[in-house]
């Protein structure tokens, strides 16, 4: 339990760095659940006359203490980050990854 909670507060202040959206119209919103353990950054706003809805980053923290990264929708690598931050390779999972090639990344398969 107590790993989840640092893991909570890791991601979030990780969120937190990453909004800094300086598109005119646009506002980076960080989303933290930590009831659920679903965390996101996502970016909202008009943008050349379309209202957009773009998940930047989606993170879940699952009961077994994984955090699996489901969306990266950057340049970042956002996993390497986690680890830079004291974060394990085999306590995340690059859940947008299909089952059969996580094993070859150098984090968690599941």
């Amino acid at each position: 339990m107590e790993k989840i909670k640092q893991y909570q507060q890791i991601i979030a202040s990780t969120l937190k760095e990453y909004a800094t959206s300086n598109v005119p119209g646009m506002e980076d919103e960080v989303l933290l659940d930590f009831e659920n353990n679903h965390f996101q950054l996502v970016t909202v706003g008009w943008n050349d006359g379309k209202y957009l809805f773009l998940p930047l980053f989606h993170l879940d923290i699952k009961p077994d203490g994984k955090i699996w990264l489901m969306v990266n929708n950057t340049d970042v690598r956002i996993a390497e980050v986690l680890v830079t931050k004291g974060v394990p390779r085999m306590d995340i999972v690059l859940g947008f990854q299909p089952q059969a090639i996580r094993e070859y990344s150098d984090y968690a398969a599941a």
